[in-house]
């Protein structure tokens, strides 16, 4: 029997001909990542085992990224740690206010990551990086200090779901439509330790935005990581931003999958995750009766420039409903720099709406968006969990940059209509 992507990435990474699911693998590691959230916590596991060194300073990433510029006192005593500890072990990959981003936008635009590669990091959202054709997921803290000492990390290898991607999005859909429509079918334990593999025909038609945003939800449908084939559009996204070679793994004809769903993007539609799990999808028109008090449009998951476009090709000449608070966060600076040159961003504040530099601040209710009781808001982030974005008693639905939008102008959640 023949091995999927995922199971041919460890396999060359654990120096073995060939792993099968459930077997303990020790793999060497492409990139260590963490933020200013968890790297702390493993920097003081680095401490405490006394360790003195770093396995490979260009092998090892530092995103501050949740709460910077910092929002308070304690914010500011972990960036300084991880400051720091950059400093003292010369760690290539930092990045700081300035050059900072929202890390798993940030490190695919800077050519970080690679096709090929086998990636830890120490934030769940760390799948994100198989849109590249890579191995990434997430671990805890202790496990990115072991990783920053010996460059290794033990994995038990995943069995897969193949996910089969036939026809063309329709327009304004998009990669989040697609993501929340295969976690609304299969639960938020679908693809639980599993890798979910995307191929098919359609993948063609997605962008490496659509790519990186289905990716990068594959944990909240279980997943161990989730991974697309390297095709002519990975090579083109790349190309330019590395100068590293990318390592092409395809799947084997017989390679072995629990499970084939198909799924034909030109039947995907507008899709929303009500509360209190990403699970709880509807159709956006379904949902005209809920009002919202406030939108966000960004994150590791839809804060790229297709994101700004499609923000920007829906709010422009208009204005945001009153009462409604629209934040709009670009994920990198690059991407915010891009905002502005192409009058994004004037267009932003001409509507209504207010723009950050890149956080994750409010998707994970740290600050630049956090819900009082009783608030509604509809958000292009990644979770909807109880108290996700604030009070326990508010409410958080997920949505796609065009249903977001849409709804800001309306007031109430509904999909974008070509006027």
């Amino acid at each position: 029997m023949g091995m999927t992507m995922t199971q041919k990435i460890l396999a060359a990474h654990a120096g073995l001909c060939r792993v099968v699911p459930g077997q303990l693998i020790n793999a060497r590691l492409d990139i260590v990542l963490g933020n200013d959230i968890t790297t702390p916590v493993a920097i003081n596991e680095f401490n405490k085992a006394g360790f003195t060194k770093v396995f490979d300073k260009e092998k090892i990433a530092i995103v501050l990224d949740h709460f910077v510029p910092n929002k308070d006192i304690k914010a500011a005593e972990q960036s300084k740690q991880c400051r720091e500890f950059a400093c003292s072990y010369d760690i290539s990959h930092f990045y700081d206010v300035g050059k900072m981003g929202i890390e798993h936008a940030l490190l695919p635009e800077q050519g970080v990551v690679c096709a090929g590669d086998c990636i830890i990091g120490a934030d769940s959202h760390t799948c994100t990086y198989g849109a590249l054709g890579a191995f990434s997921t997430g671990v805890g803290s202790t496990d990115m200090a072991a990783a920053m000492v010996t460059g290794t990390a033990w994995f038990k290898v995943p069995a897969a779901i193949r996910f089969n991607l036939t026809g063309s999005l329709r327009p304004n859909c998009s990669g989040k439509d697609v993501i929340l429509t295969i976690i609304g079918k299969i639960g938020v334990d679908g693809a639980l330790y599993k890798s979910m593999e995307f191929t098919g025909e359609g993948v063609r038609s997605l962008s490496m935005d659509d790519r990186l945003c289905i990716c990068n939800m594959a944990i909240e449908a279980g997943a161990k990581n989730g991974i697309f084939p390297v095709d002519d559009c990975t090579i083109a996204y790349m190309k330019g931003r590395t100068e590293r070679t990318p390592a092409v793994y395809a799947a084997d004809e017989d390679a072995e999958y629990e499970q084939t769903i198909d799924i034909n993007l030109s039947e995907i539609v507008p899709t929303v995750s009500c509360p209190h799990l990403p699970e709880n999808t509807k159709c956006a028109d379904a949902l005209s009766h809920i009002k919202i008090d406030q939108v966000v449009i960004g994150s590791c998951t839809n804060g790229r420039m297709e994101d700004m476009e499609t923000a920007y090709r829906i709010l422009k000449g208009k204005r945001v409903k009153e009462g409604v608070r629209c934040i709009i966060i670009p994920a990198t600076m690059e991407i915010m720099r891009e905002c502005t040159e192409r009058g994004y961003v004037t267009a932003f504040i001409d509507a209504g709406a207010v723009v950050s530099t890149p956080t994750c601040g409010p998707c994970l209710g740290g600050y630049m968006g956090i819900l009082a009781a009783g608030e509604r808001c509809i958000a292009t982030t990644n979770r909807n969990f109880v108290g996700r974005m604030g009070h326990v008693d508010s409410e958080v639905y997920l949505a796609g940059p065009a249903t977001a939008a849409a709804s800001a102008l309306a007031g109430y959640i509904t999909s974008y209509k070509e006027e």
